[in-house]
């Protein structure tokens, strides 16, 4: 069953690039005692999650912030670097990147689609959540993978 509001989050380890190279953030590190928007697309750099969701999030990011949102979040089922060749390339450095590489946390939290017949394997679906203290207060998800209809709006500040 997939996650629901009230849910704590499972466990979860990410890979992160720092300027040492990659790393790995842990669960407490990045929920405990924050409010944190979490964003989740199917890829890094296809069409729809490069120019549409992450300029959508960055857009808002100074209204999350103003909401009192500690960490503004985005994570893929990619590895490292490419998530933060991601980063890079769409000058998001007010986000953190989470790399999921193998799904292990859009498993966990059951929000994956197979993307096999594109080539893509497994993939989180696109959802947005609000989570305080590693509990999710709002959750968004896009009920139709590969069709965007309304998550762009779901990035604004005023839906988390």
């Amino acid at each position: 069953m997939s996650i629901k509001v009230g849910d704590r989050l499972p466990e979860a380890k990410f890979r992160v690039m720092s300027a040492e190279g990659p790393g790995v953030e842990e669960h407490d590190e990045l929920f405990k005692g924050k409010k944190v928007a979490l964003f989740a697309v199917p890829g890094a750099f296809t069409g729809t999650c490069h120019k549409m969701h992450v300029p959508s999030i960055v857009q808002n990011a100074d209204g999350l912030k103003g909401k009192g949102i500690d960490t503004i979040a985005v994570t893929s089922v990619n590895d490292v670097f490419v998530m933060d060749a991601w980063q890079k390339q769409t000058a998001a450095s007010m986000l953190t990147f989470l790399a999921d590489g193998n799904g292990d946390f859009a498993k966990a939290i059951d929000l994956t689609f197979d993307g096999s017949g594109n080539g893509l394997g497994t993939r989180s679906r696109r959802y947005s959540m609000l989570v305080d203290d590693g509990v999710v207060k709002k959750l968004n998800i896009e009920e139709a993978p590969g069709k965007v209809r309304s998550l762009g709006r779901r990035c604004a500040a005023q839906e988390l």
